[in-house]
């Protein structure tokens, strides 16, 4: 379906229409599928979280959305890795706590943008990380939630945030610098 029609269905469920919704998940599951996939392969090596699982979970808190006024495709996967990034956050959390403080593998931020990367991930402190960006730098703190946690390109970033492809550029290598910093540091 063209992205007019996935938009379309957005402003119809906005507006109360379920039947929207229903019509609008199978249009939108392979991308979503493919968002955590990428994410994941970026996780530590024995993940016990599947794509499937994460799709799933981002669906019942999307349904939980009461009010979003969607507006376009853009901002429903933005949304959605939003999702994804407290989804994996709070796994991450149960896990180490599971593993009682148990060691946690380390991050490599410059492999965040490179297609097939499999680094360690300490999911948690790249969060807190995330965390302390955003309250200094929001826009920088979203852009890296978008590429990294959503997958999205550049392109689709800008979609989302409505910036121009340098802005996203520049941002992006900004964040990934400081990020870098902060988890080596």
């Amino acid at each position: 379906m063209r992205e007019e029609g996935i938009t379309q269905l957005l402003i119809r469920w906005s507006d109360g229409d379920q039947a929207a919704m229903e019509t609008l998940m199978p249009l939108v599951y392979d991308e979503l599928r493919q968002m955590a996939s990428t994410f994941l392969r970026r996780e530590r090596r024995q993940h016990t979280l599947q794509p499937t699982a994460i799709v799933h979970e981002v669906y019942l808190r999307l349904v939980d959305q009461q009010s979003v006024n969607w507006q376009s495709r853009a901002q429903f996967f933005g949304l959605a890795s939003s999702l994804m990034r407290n989804i994996l956050v709070d796994y991450a959390r149960r896990h180490q706590a599971l593993k009682r403080g148990g060691e946690q593998p380390k991050l490599t931020l410059s492999e965040a943008d490179r297609p097939g990367a499999t680094p360690d991930l300490d999911l948690l402190a790249l969060d807190e990380a995330l965390t302390a960006l955003a309250a200094i730098k929001p826009r920088h703190s979203r852009i890296v939630e978008l590429r990294y946690f959503g997958g999205l390109t550049i392109e689709e970033t800008v979609e989302v945030l409505g910036l121009s492809h340098a802005t996203i550029e520049r941002e992006w290598n900004f964040a990934r610098a400081w990020l870098r910093h902060q988890l080596e540091g």
